[in-house]
C-alpha cells in the first residue's frame, strides 16, 4: 500500500463534518466497545476461543508489536467485554501493519510479511505461527520465507477448502502453499496474469470447486481464478468498469473488498466509484450500483451480514486516503446508506478494519483509536443458511476433546474482506456453551473443512473444555459468521 496521507494529517489538515439525516426506518445501530486500553485498536483476528485479538497502533498510525484480546462478557457480548494485553512481537522484531493472516484448521494464526514493520516501509518477509492455547501468553514460531522470495510485504492470503494456507508475494507473482506441520512451503499459483501487487482474493462456494477469485489491479479489466485442484489460474473475464485507482500516483492501482454472498455472488468495491458482481454459478461480471460521485474504498474493508446484505465503508476519493467516511449496505441490487459509527466524519476507508463477531454477526470496527465500536445490522439469517449439528457428545467433561459434526458449519462467505492489506475470515465453526445462564466460547479445532457453503456435506472439528465451568444441563451452539445453530442438549460433568 502506497500512502502519502500521514504527512498531511500531521500538519493538521481536517476535514468538515459531514451531516447527515436518517430516515425513522432504519434500525442498525453503533454501541461503543469498552474503550481500547491502548495507544489504537488495529487489525482485528476472531479466534476459536471466541476472544478477538486486536493489534495496537501507536498515534502516527504504526504498530507497536503489542497485542490485546477482547473477552466476551458472561452473556457472550462484546460491547462490555474485557480487553487484556495478551502478547507481543516486538522481541520478534515484528510489528507490520499492513499483513497477511488467516486462522489455521488447527486453531493456531498465520502471520506472514507485512509493510511498514516498525514504520519501515520495506516489505518484510517475516513470518510467524501463534499458538494461543500453548501457555500462559501463547508460543510464537517462526516461519521461513518461500524459497527464492525477497518480498512478502501486504500480502494476499486465503485459506483453501481443503484446509492448506496459500500466500502471495505482494509485489510478484509468487504463490506458495504452506503445509502447517513443518512450516514448509510448497510453489503454487502458474499462470498468473500479473502480479498479486494490491490484490484480495475471495474463496468461492464448493459447488463451483472451491476456487478462489481476484479482480486484477495491472491487466486492465481483467478478473482471474485460481483453480485448487491444479494450483493454476485462469482468466475470469472482465468485469464492466476498472476498478482500480492510482489516486493520481504513479503507484499500482489500490483495489477495494470483494465479498462472497449467500447467492454465491461476489459484490466487489471499486477504488473508484464503481462497484462490480460477479456470480459464481455463470462465471459472469455485472455492473453493480456506484458510490456517489469522489467516494470509493481506496483499500478499505467490508463484511457480510447475517441477512446476506455487504456493509462496507467508502470514504473521498478525490483525493484519495481522506475523510469523511460512508457506510453503506449492499442489498444484492443498491447501495443503501446507513449510519456511521462516532468517527466516521473524521476517518478514510484505509484506516479501518471489520471483523465478523460470533454474537449475532455483529461487526466489530476499528479505526486506529481507542474508539472501538460495534454495528447491529437490522437483518437476520434464512435458516437454510444456519449450521446444523448431527452429531455431537451428550456429557462433557474437562480435559477432553470431543468431535462434533454437522452441515454449513464453515458458513456461507469467509466474512470480512479488506484485500491484500488485511484478512480477517471467520468461515471456521464456534462452539458455545450456555451453562448456568452464562455463555462460553469452547476452543474448536481440527476442522474437516474450510470451504464456504457447502451445502449437505458433513463436516467436523473438535472442541475442548479447557477449565471447570461448573457442572448440569447446558446446551451447544455451533456458529459460524455470527450464524448460530439451534441449540442441542448436553450435561457438563
Amino acid at each position: 500500500m502506497q500512502r502519502f496521507v500521514r504527512v498531511l494529517q500531521k500538519l493538521g489538515i481536517v476535514m468538515a463534518v459531514l451531516l447527515i439525516s436518517w430516515g425513522t426506518a432504519k434500525a442498525q445501530s453503533w454501541a461503543a466497545v469498552t474503550p481500547f486500553p491502548g495507544l489504537g485498536a488495529g487489525t482485528a483476528i476472531l479466534r476459536t476461543d471466541g476472544n478477538v485479538m486486536v493489534e495496537e497502533v501507536d498515534t502516527t498510525g504504526y504498530a507497536t508489536g503489542n497485542w490485546y484480546v477482547l473477552v466476551p462478557n458472561s452473556a457472550g457480548k462484546y460491547e462490555s467485554g474485557t480487553w487484556l494485553l495478551e502478547t507481543s512481537t516486538s522481541s520478534l522484531g515484528y510489528a507490520p501493519l499492513y499483513f497477511g493472516s488467516a486462522v489455521l484448521p488447527d486453531g493456531r494464526i498465520v502471520f506472514e510479511g507485512g509493510e511498514y514493520n516498525f514504520s519501515s516501509k520495506d516489505d518484510t518477509t517475516l513470518g510467524f505461527v501463534y499458538d494461543p492455547y500453548s501457555g500462559f501468553t501463547g508460543t510464537w514460531t517462526s516461519i521461513s520465507p518461500p524459497s527464492g522470495w525477497t518480498k512478502i510485504g501486504d500480502a494476499p492470503t486465503v485459506v483453501l477448502a481443503r484446509g492448506q494456507f496459500m500466500l502471495g508475494s505482494c509485489c510478484s507473482h509468487q504463490e506458495a502453499l504452506l503445509n502447517a506441520s513443518t512450516l514448509t512451503w510448497t510453489t503454487t499459483g502458474s499462470g498468473k496474469a500479473d502480479s498479486n501487487s494490491e490484490e484480495g482474493w475471495t474463496l468461492l462456494p464448493k459447488a463451483t470447486g472451491n476456487e478462489v477469485l481476484t479482480v486484477d489491479t495491472q491487466n486492465g479489466k481483467e478478473s482471474e481464478l485460481y483453480n485448487p485442484s491444479g494450483g493454476t489460474w485462469s482468466l475470469a473475464g472482465n468485469t464492466p468498469s476498472f476498478l482500480g485507482n492510482k489516486c493520481g500516483m504513479a503507484i499500482v492501482p489500490e483495489m477495494g473488498p470483494a465479498v462472497l454472498r449467500p447467492d454465491g455472488t461476489v459484490f466487489a468495491a471499486g477504488a473508484n466509484n464503481k462497484t462490480a458482481i460477479y456470480s459464481s454459478s455463470t462465471g459472469k461480471w455485472s455492473a453493480g450500483p456506484s458510490f456517489p460521485t469522489g467516494y470509493g474504498v481506496a483499500d478499505g474493508p467490508a463484511a457480510i451480514l447475517p441477512d446476506g446484505n455487504v456493509l462496507v465503508q467508502a470514504s473521498n476519493i478525490d483525493p484519495c486516503f481522506y475523510p469523511p467516511s460512508l457506510y453503506y449496505e449492499f442489498d444484492g441490487t443498491n447501495l443503501n446508506l446507513v449510519p456511521g459509527p462516532l468517527n466516521a466524519a473524521s476517518e478514510a476507508s484505509y484506516t479501518s478494519r471489520m471483523l465478523v463477531l460470533p454474537h449475532g454477526g455483529h461487526i466489530l470496527h476499528t479505526d486506529g483509536t481507542t474508539d472501538v465500536e460495534i454495528y447491529t445490522p437490522a437483518g437476520s439469517a434464512k435458516s437454510a443458511w444456519k449450521p446444523v449439528i448431527t452429531s455431537y457428545p451428550a456429557t462433557i467433561t474437562t480435559g477432553t476433546t470431543y468431535t462434533i459434526k454437522g452441515t454449513q458449519f464453515n458458513g456461507v462467505s469467509q466474512g470480512a474482506a479488506y484485500g491484500d492489506d488485511a484478512q480477517s475470515a471467520t468461515n471456521f465453526p464456534l462452539v458455545r456453551l450456555t451453562l448456568g445462564g452464562s455463555t462460553y466460547y469452547l476452543p474448536t479445532s481440527n476442522f474437516s473443512s474450510m470451504g464456504v457453503q457447502t451445502a449437505t456435506q458433513v463436516v467436523s472439528a473438535n472442541f475442548n473444555l479447557p477449565i471447570s465451568l461448573g457442572t448440569g444441563s447446558g446446551t451447544l451452539e455451533v456458529v459460524t459468521n455470527g450464524i448460530a445453530s439451534a441449540a442441542v442438549k448436553v450435561k457438563v460433568k
